[in-house]
């Protein structure tokens, strides 16, 4: 790839893909539980958008590995957040991992992690984890300054 290939891919706007097995299902999962409706829609895939991001749920007949993180969000109050989702009906995950404070436990679905990325100016995050209906494995995170 060329220099002006490099320069096009670095103003080019990101989104995140997520697959989704049943998409009526996906959607009333994203208004119900997580209070976020479509900016669009076309056969076989839902726009979202979140503080000026885009993401995208599509039509797909394979399944998430779920295995790792594939979406998060950034918040500035995560207790909040996590709280105002469990009344929502989320299901945090209890998470055990190398790399995570406090005994690589998760405390009250909420995990100290250790670090960050450099760019970001923080010491470390908080950080919990949940599944959307689909598998998708989604977060929450906020950063520890």
């Amino acid at each position: 790839m060329n220099a002006d290939g490099r320069e096009m891919l670095a103003r080019g706007r990101v989104a995140t893909r997520l697959p989704a097995q049943d998409l009526d299902r996906a959607r009333h999962f994203y208004a119900e539980r997580l209070g976020l409706e479509p900016v669009d829609e076309r056969p076989g895939g839902l726009l979202y958008r979140c503080g000026g991001v885009d993401f995208v749920l599509f039509r797909s007949t394979g399944t998430s590995p779920g295995t790792f993180t594939q979406m998060a969000w950034e918040v500035e109050d995560i207790e909040s957040v996590v709280s105002a989702l469990e009344g929502r009906g989320v299901v945090f995950e209890e998470v055990d991992l190398p790399g995570l404070l406090g005994g690589g436990r998760t405390t009250d679905s909420i995990a100290a992690i250790e670090g960050n990325y450099p760019s970001k100016g923080a010491r470390g995050e908080r950080g919990a984890w949940f599944r959307d209906s689909e598998g998708n494995l989604l977060g929450i995170g906020q950063l520890v300054r």
